[in-house]
């Protein structure tokens, strides 16, 4: 069972904390990975895109000129595909991108991106992040002290304070642990999670 130190906000060790092997010491299957985060980035997708067919597009429904006898190719409509301003052959249309994962590949995931920072050392727990106002100012002097770059933090519940004081923050995100994902763990190269975070990341996984 792997053992982190804890540390409080002006990173000072203040105790230890016991990570389950079955969570945080998960063995790294890159496809897996793969098809998780795919999957994420495809169900994001709007899907709204659209081109006009020529049962969309309006007119051509005159032929433009007889059939024989012009010396011009033969054209049944001004909108064919062929013509500018005519229809698009085989365009995009509205679609859904998102694709189904099945829920235990998706926890199993997520284990996995959360052992891969574990054993690279980005996993950092802080027993916790308490600010007197919502200031950009007063997280940006933690968030120097705990020495963080891209970052992901993961708090147990929405803490107004810290999601606000973080938010001008270019490259930190704060996160529910009940929202933690598979693409947030690996899109950040470090990861903070609050020991009330941890605990409870822990039990859901096991």
């Amino acid at each position: 069972m792997a053992k982190l130190q804890v540390v409080d906000q002006n990173n000072t060790k203040v105790g230890d904390i016991e990570l389950a092997p079955e969570v945080f010491e998960v063995e790294v299957q890159p496809e897996i990975l793969n098809l998780v985060v795919r999957s994420q980035r495809a169900a994001k997708r709007q899907g709204t895109h659209a081109t006009k067919n020529r049962a969309l597009i309006t007119g051509g429904g005159r032929k433009p000129w007889r059939q024989k006898g012009t010396g011009r190719a033969r054209a049944g409509s001004s909108r064919s595909p062929l013509w500018r301003g005519g229809a698009t052959t085989f365009g995009p249309q509205p679609r859904d991108y998102s694709f189904k994962v099945n829920k235990k590949v998706r926890k199993l995931a997520l284990q996995m991106a959360l052992s891969s920072r574990v054993s690279e050392e980005k996993l950092t727990v802080v027993k916790s992040i308490e600010l007197d106002e919502i200031k950009t100012k007063a997280f940006a002097a933690v968030a120097e002290k705990l020495g963080l770059g891209k970052t992901l933090i993961v708090a147990k519940d929405a803490d107004e304070k810290l999601v606000l004081s973080a938010r001008n923050m270019p490259h930190v995100k704060v996160i529910e642990a009940a929202k933690l994902n598979v693409y947030d763990v690996l899109l950040y190269p470090e990861l903070v999670m609050l020991e009330a975070a941890a605990q409870d990341v822990q039990e859901r996984l096991k």
